[in-house]
């Protein structure tokens, strides 16, 4: 191979790459990613949630597919996604902790969304078991439904938090709760904890979610 040729192929190869990197260079792209990682959505649903217009979220997901990063599988006339295997998530967390680590819009952004008390009553998952096993603790999914259906911690009790307000009485009352949504960076448990708290509940919040518990290859079950 001539020089020529072998810079030629070599920057095909880092143009094969980048392909992957401007998949992700962009912030609605990497919240389909975190919805997905929660379990298989219609273009309809990603885009419910994510707060995008069907076409819009019809393109993004394109993008990722292109980019070999999501699939897809037809029904009838609905078009199901998926993350295109563990390695997506596995990337998309990595993704995550580079950026918290020497991005320093981060965590001021991160406050911003899940309030300056974030870091406040969180369980490491390494605790949970043992508090688990002792009768001490009730754990909580706080995910919509759906998401519970596909994947949840083994004995997690699903109460969406919209509906935690009116069901807080479906908990018991001498337990501790231990809450947790879908990972680091969901404000579904934070808000759940917030509630809780004013209803005089014992809770604390598990640092992290079902992204990263998932990616831990820890048990899961589904409904």
């Amino acid at each position: 191979m001539t020089a020529v040729a072998d810079r030629t192929a070599k920057t095909e190869l880092y143009e094969a790459f980048a392909t992957t990197g401007k998949a992700l260079s962009n912030g609605k792209r990497l919240e389909l990613l975190d919805l997905l990682a929660q379990g298989e959505r219609t273009v309809e649903a990603l885009a419910r949630t994510a707060g995008l217009n069907l076409t819009t979220a019809s393109a993004h997901l394109q993008t990722l597919k292109q980019a070999g990063l999501v699939a897809t599988r037809r029904d009838g006339v609905r078009i199901h996604y998926r993350l295109a295997g563990d390695d997506v998530a596995a990337l998309f967390a990595q993704l995550r902790r580079v950026a918290a680590r020497h991005q320093a819009a981060v965590a001021p952004a991160s406050a911003a969304y899940l309030g300056a008390d974030a870091a406040d009553d969180s369980l490491p998952r390494e605790e949970l078991h043992a508090l688990v096993a002792a009768g001490q603790a009730v754990v909580l999914d706080v995910r919509p439904a759906e998401e519970y259906a596909a994947g949840h911690i083994p004995g997690a009790l699903s109460i969406p938090v919209e509906e935690l307000a009116d069901r807080i009485g479906e908990l018991p009352a001498d337990t501790e709760v231990v809450v947790y949504c879908r990972g680091a960076y969901c404000a579904l448990s934070h808000d759940a904890l917030r509630l809780l708290h004013a209803r005089g509940r014992r809770a604390v919040r598990l640092t992290d979610g079902m992204l990263e518990w998932r990616l831990a290859e820890l048990p899961v079950e589904a409904a």
